[in-house]
């Protein structure tokens, strides 16, 4: 049996105290998932993040939401997306193990440049994210890339994949992400780029879209960029392969 010193007892104490904050922490992110199922949630940890920001920096707030259900989204837009964006969102239960593997490497390779350089900056990590590991992030998280966040979005991950259905997930995804400077969600995107709805958008409308979500706010500026004519193509070709949940 260890003995336990009585200078060792404050230590385990403040242990406890986080163990159980960080449990506590999961139940209640756990519950927010479970209603998700039923009741679209107002807002993203991102959205707000980028409402403070842009009410900081601008005059005023440039805003567009409107959250559409599921089958008011344009199946061209779910394919393209799911093309883009993660191709086997389907059929992975969250997480692709592969490109997790590839993305531990580079960061492992990042590491060890890092430190061979001196430099006093860590890198960034990097990772193989799922549209389900993206809304998690979304979601709750800091848009911060450190190890504890990505073990904590792979955790928020598995509650996603456990409690909503596929469809649900990628509805909730649709109607939250990204598409430029205050522009968030399928409807929103559609009107402001094509002036029509999410439920109208054409094959090569859809796939631009699909295109822009890794840099939304640059592609906003460049609309003319030649890469994003080049691989809008390359998903329009893809869509039909693309398997809707």
């Amino acid at each position: 049996m260890i003995a336990i010193t009585a200078s060792q007892r404050p230590w385990l104490r403040w242990l406890l105290l986080v163990v159980v904050a960080w449990i506590s922490l999961q139940f209640f992110f756990l519950a927010r998932i479970a209603v998700m199922a039923r009741v679209a949630p107002e807002s993203t940890a991102f959205e707000r993040s980028e409402a403070w920001r842009i009410a900081t920096t601008q005059d005023a707030l440039r805003w567009r939401q409107d959250w559409v259900p599921y089958n008011a989204i344009s199946n061209h837009l779910k394919r393209a997306v799911i093309a883009s964006e993660d191709d086997i969102f389907a059929q992975h239960d969250g997480v692709q193990w592969e490109a997790i593997e590839k993305a531990w490497a580079k960061n492992a390779k990042a590491e060890l440049q890092a430190s061979r350089a001196s430099q006093s900056r860590p890198p960034k990590v990097v990772g193989g994210s799922t549209i389900t590991q993206q809304l998690a992030k979304n979601l709750f998280l800091s848009g911060e890339r450190t190890f504890l966040r990505k073990g904590q979005e792979f955790v928020l991950t598995l509650m996603l994949e456990a409690l909503l259905s596929k469809q649900r997930i990628l509805e909730i995804y649709l109607n939250h992400v990204e598409w430029g400077e205050g522009i968030f969600g399928a409807e929103a995107a559609a009107q402001h780029y094509f002036g029509k709805s999410a439920a109208q958008l054409a094959p090569w409308e859809a796939g631009r879209l699909a295109v822009m979500l890794p840099r939304p706010k640059h592609y906003q500026k460049f609309p003319q960029s030649a890469y994003l004519a080049g691989r809008t193509d390359i998903i329009v070709a893809r869509m039909n392969s693309a398997q809707l949940p």
